[in-house]
């Protein structure tokens, strides 16, 4: 089967093995969305300009630049419908390459994911709550509304393009790129919740996670599934995360992360159009992992439960500040031999400071033993190199 036109809410799948998924990227998202389609017998081919990307472990990849229209109509041609892992791609190039009808979630969506300052001002003008924010033209505009949380509007990830400016002394590291700025908001903890939407529109929302970011890098340290808020403000967070998917007509899996204030408030930080590090722990906590609910999607299959069935912890596998070469993975077999630990190994050759090099999803009923286990593991593994 090749893609002719067919809308995907029409599309019905007698046997997988005759159905190929491509994903746009080869990292960790992708080979895990590879493993979900491997047990139903989807083939799977991923576009990625590595040819030893994470994915190639597990399937077919096409080595490419994603600015070569030529090398993707050869990946176009391979594939029945297209995803992508990460959104730093070239919607241009793309868009000569694949039909747009091909690809979820949109291009459409992906062009106000990108633009961080677009995707503000859409869902300001949707009514959904964001932090005050504003354009900037010039640094010297900020310094007087100082304390602000200077944002790229292009190309972060990670913490990266993202700086705290409190005195015209911070402003010597502002961001010297397109830019805008945020209140500096007095966080009481920081949520993420992930949706599922398909093209019925049938949608699927998990629990509310609590976030606690490394001061190294202001990457995600370690998650909590469940978050231990009030009812009211669990159903809050989760309804202004579907509200958000749906503002964007969304059809995949979305992660939507969320700042809840001192005040009460909570308001959108930003909202990823893929599987989501804030979901990892859904592969052994929930009833249906992201992962396959992003198959699901991509192949017109019924949505699952998104049910929470044992509370979990996830926390990232992150490269030593000077680890650089072959990864080592010191104190695996301690952390593997504590019950209810699930070690996920992305097999990136490279190891860099503070890059994702795997997670480890820790469950257990007793949420105080979950949260020592997990100081435990941040203790005892370390990614070191050769």
């Amino acid at each position: 089967m090749r893609w002719q036109a067919l809308k995907l809410a029409n599309l019905k799948i007698e046997n997988p093995l005759n159905f190929t998924i491509g994903i746009l990227g080869g990292g960790q998202l992708a080979k895990m969305d590879a493993q979900e389609a491997k047990k139903l017998s989807f083939n799977i081919i991923t576009y990625d300009p590595d040819p030893h990307c994470p994915a190639s472990l597990i399937t077919g990849n096409i080595t490419g630049s994603f600015n070569d229209v030529e090398k993707l109509k050869v990946f176009n041609d391979k594939v029945d419908i297209v995803s992508y892992e990460l959104e730093h791609i070239n919607i241009d190039t793309v868009r000569q390459a694949i039909p747009e009808d091909k690809i979820y979630p949109s291009l459409n969506v992906l062009e106000i994911i990108q633009d961080k300052l677009k995707q503000k001002e859409f869902f300001s003008k949707k009514g959904l709550p964001v932090p005050f924010f504003r354009k900037v033209e010039n640094i010297d505009e900020i310094k007087e509304i100082l304390p602000v949380v200077q944002k790229a509007r292009f190309g972060g990830y990670d913490g990266k393009g993202v700086v705290v400016l409190k005195s015209e002394e911070d402003l010597k590291k502002a961001i010297k790129a397109p830019s805008y700025i945020e209140e500096l908001i007095d966080i009481e903890r920081e949520i993420a919740v992930m949706v599922v939407r398909n093209a019925s529109k049938d949608v699927r929302v998990y629990p509310v996670v609590d976030m606690v970011f490394s001061e190294d890098g202001n990457l995600l340290d370690y998650l909590v599934a469940p978050s231990d808020i009030s009812e009211d403000l669990t159903k809050k967070a989760q309804d202004i995360a579907v509200a958000a998917v749906e503002a964007l007509d969304g059809v995949g899996v979305f992660g939507v992360e969320m700042f809840l204030d001192k005040k009460g408030r909570i308001l959108i930080n930003e909202v990823a159009p893929r599987p989501h590090n804030s979901g990892h722990y859904t592969i052994e906590a929930c009833e249906t992992s992201q992962f396959e609910q992003h198959v699901r999607v991509l192949t017109n299959l019924p949505l699952g439960s998104a049910k929470q069935v044992i509370p979990a912890a996830t926390l990232n596998i992150l490269g030593e500040k000077d680890a650089f070469g072959e990864p080592i993975y010191q104190g695996l077999s301690d952390v593997m031999k504590i019950d209810g630990v699930y070690v996920h190994i992305y097999g990136k050759r490279k190891v860099k400071p503070l890059r994702k090099m795997g997670h480890i999803t820790v469950i257990d009923f007793d949420r105080n033993r979950l949260v020592e286990k997990v100081h435990y593991i941040k203790k005892t593994l370390k990614v070191l190199s050769k």
